[in-house]
């Protein structure tokens, strides 16, 4: 069977901005787009794709084990003030309990609620934001055109 989601390599058109040691790889059509705006925005300055660990434990099966976020971003805000911010990308269904439908997506939910939880924690003793961007976030906009 088939994978139905976009995976591969991307290779970065300004490497400079890139902070991994080797070309990062995308799970989804989502994550290959986020690359893309992270590549040519203007004002993002350094960017990475699974750069980070941090500990949580798994309410499931009550282990320690690490969470990998999918990006981390340094970038200048319209004031023109350095920000760093880890990112999550997941489907809405993923994110809460409201949205997910089944029992595999509600499973889901509560495993990456702990996830959440302990990055919200660390990116806050370190002094960065934490966000995690669905469907809704990252597509809000794309229906809409400026008039000329």
């Amino acid at each position: 069977m088939a994978n139905k989601f976009a995976q591969g390599v991307y290779t970065p058109k300004n490497p400079q901005k890139f902070v991994g040691k080797k070309n990062p790889y995308y799970r989804s059509s989502w994550e290959l787009a986020f690359m893309r705006m992270c590549d040519d925005h203007p004002y993002v300055l350094e960017w990475a794709s699974e750069n980070l660990k941090i500990p949580y434990q798994n309410p499931m099966t009550g282990k320690f084990t690490v969470y990998v976020p999918d990006f981390s971003i340094k970038y200048k805000d319209k004031k023109g003030s350095t920000k760093v911010e880890v990112i999550e990308i997941k489907p809405g269904a993923q994110t809460t309990m409201e949205s997910a439908k089944s029992q595999s997506q509600k499973a889901s939910v509560v495993l990456n609620a702990a996830k959440w939880k302990a990055a919200h924690e660390w990116c806050k003793r370190k002094g960065i934001h934490f966000r995690v961007l669905n469907e809704s976030h990252m597509f809000a906009n794309a229906g809409k055109r400026k008039r000329k």
